[in-house]
């Protein structure tokens, strides 16, 4: 029986979601004023910066299963700041405190500033809809 390979590791998907981060960052900026569009963009950053910070544990499972402790603990601390980040973020983003999230944006961009994603990217708007998905989250 051959080996079962499963092409949506956890890997795959935090780096969708970092190159979603700094698409939806982007579009922040060519942004003139707040609207419907900023809502959904900003909901997008918080619900992928969460999502990142939910694959580390799946990533380092087979390292701990391997005993290479070390490693693991060290991959953790290296995305920490998505978790920081994102719990500083959820109430300025409910809120709508967008004067206040700028410098959060800013530590999010220099975290993320090795991440190259082309303008011919393929990603589409994944921030459509994100601000209404966050509002159902809350109610659930």
């Amino acid at each position: 029986m051959s080996r079962v390979i499963n092409p949506e590791s956890a890997g795959k998907d935090r780096t969708r979601l970092t190159k979603i981060v700094v698409i939806a960052i982007r579009e922040l900026l060519r942004q003139k004023e707040p609207g419907d569009t900023s809502r959904d963009l900003i909901a997008c950053i918080l619900m992928s910066l969460e999502g990142i910070y939910e694959t580390v544990d799946a990533s380092v499972e087979a390292w701990e299963k391997r005993g290479y402790w070390l490693k693991a603990d060290r991959f953790r601390m290296d995305w920490q700041w998505t978790k920081i980040l994102a719990d500083k973020m959820r109430p300025l983003v409910l809120n709508e405190n967008y004067n206040e999230l700028i410098p959060l944006m800013v530590q999010v961009l220099q975290a993320l500033e090795s991440v190259k994603v082309s303008d011919n990217h393929r990603l589409g708007t994944p921030w459509t809809g994100a601000w209404a998905e966050l509002q159902a989250s809350l109610k659930n």
